[in-house]
């Protein structure tokens, strides 16, 4: 892999410029903060092809308050000859001029809080000056939000409040805003997407759960075009790019979204099938894949990968469902296609090392190849 091409700009103003101008593709990452506990570090990742890192999650208190969610993780534990996850990407970004950091809050269960948070004038304040606070600590770049979900009207205009209110402590000139919302219509409907891209200067569009453990019957989960002609539209990451363009998001401030996992559903062979219930909640590390004993394969209608079967216990056989070098790379060229900013990848450590399987390095080979 070479090194970052001389299109990404040292700055960070100059960065924030170059990506709302398209003279590079963003190629960013998630790095969770529980990962520091199985030996995963922010330097075992080959920032040689990743532009940027979420650290994830901080958590919002009930004043509106934000604050480290593994304060031992985060600034205390050994990591990379440092201090925690934060100081390793604090140290990585002065050997990297071009690695942008932000700091994401929320997560899974932050349904309720931003709900609680978004809808009173005072903790959207609260709340804001909190994220500067922080980042200004920490020497971040910028704060993402992962509000799973807004959901009707009000919790979307409320969310579009929000960032309202995050903007002004944080202006455009000097930090980077994004937010994380997911490739299901019911959400993005209910917020007026064109005002929210006043404020953010990225979305990060989760192309992936689309089908699950929650499921009546399997399916691929990150499919970019529906898998079948009967299958329904809105269960592709393509129609969730044409809904946000539709309502006036501008292509340039999506990052696509590739899943480092994959989906599990034991007991079947396809797409469209009642399945046996998978163990935990189904999920499987890309790194993990394909299942030793099962063959993969790409469906090139849907541009989705699979592997069928393998041997050992029930709950590792079945179907499972995930991005490979193939998808990507022809995920990649969508995101060429209708000038989108570029791809992230939830999440970096569960990637594959081995550099041709890696799904980071081919997205960022297949976003900068002039093929």
């Amino acid at each position: 892999m070479n090194n970052i091409p001389t299109t990404y700009p040292p700055s960070r103003k100059s960065r924030k410029a170059a990506s709302l101008s398209q003279v590079y593709f963003s190629n960013a990452v998630y790095f969770p903060n529980h990962r520091i506990y199985n030996g995963d570090t922010p330097g075992s990742m080959n920032y040689n092809c990743i532009s940027t890192v979420y650290y994830c999650f901080a958590n919002v208190a009930t004043d509106g308050g934000v604050f480290l969610s593994d304060e031992y993780a985060d600034v205390r534990s050994p990591c990379d000859g440092v201090s925690g996850g934060l100081g390793s990407l604090m140290h990585l970004k002065q050997k990297h001029p071009h690695l942008q950091v932000i700091l994401s809050v929320g997560g899974p269960h932050s349904s309720q809080i931003f709900a609680t948070v978004a809808a009173s004038a005072v903790l959207r304040d609260n709340f804001a000056r909190s994220c500067k606070d922080l980042v200004d600590a920490s020497g971040l770049d910028g704060i993402d939000i992962v509000w799973q979900w807004p959901m009707g009207a009000l919790q979307g205009a409320n969310f579009v409040a929000l960032l309202a209110a995050i903007r002004m402590y944080l202006p455009e000139e000097h930090y980077l805003l994004t937010a994380a919302l997911p490739a299901a219509q019911v959400v993005l409907s209910a917020i007026d997407v064109q005002r929210a891209a006043e404020y953010l200067d990225l979305l990060n569009l989760m192309a992936f759960d689309m089908y699950g453990a929650w499921s009546s019957r399997s399916g691929h989960h990150a499919q970019l075009y529906p898998a079948t002609h009967k299958e329904d539209e809105s269960f592709s990451g393509s129609f969730a790019v044409s809904c946000l363009l539709s309502q006036g998001f501008p292509a340039k401030k999506i990052l696509f979204g590739i899943p480092c996992f994959g989906r599990h559903f034991p007991g079947v062979t396809s797409t469209g099938q009642s399945f046996s219930r998978p163990s935990g909640d189904g999920t499987v590390d890309y790194l993990q894949l394909p299942r030793k004993g099962s063959k993969e394969i790409v469906d090139r209608r849907a541009c989705a990968a699979f592997c069928v079967g393998s041997s050992g216990s029930s709950n590792s056989s079945g179907f499972i469902t995930y991005d490979n070098p193939e998808t990507v790379k022809a995920k990649a060229a969508f995101v060429k296609q209708k000038g989108l900013g570029g791809l992230f990848y939830w999440t970096g450590p569960a990637d594959a090392k081995d550099g041709k399987r890696s799904l980071i390095a081919s997205g960022f080979k297949a976003l900068h190849s002039s093929g």
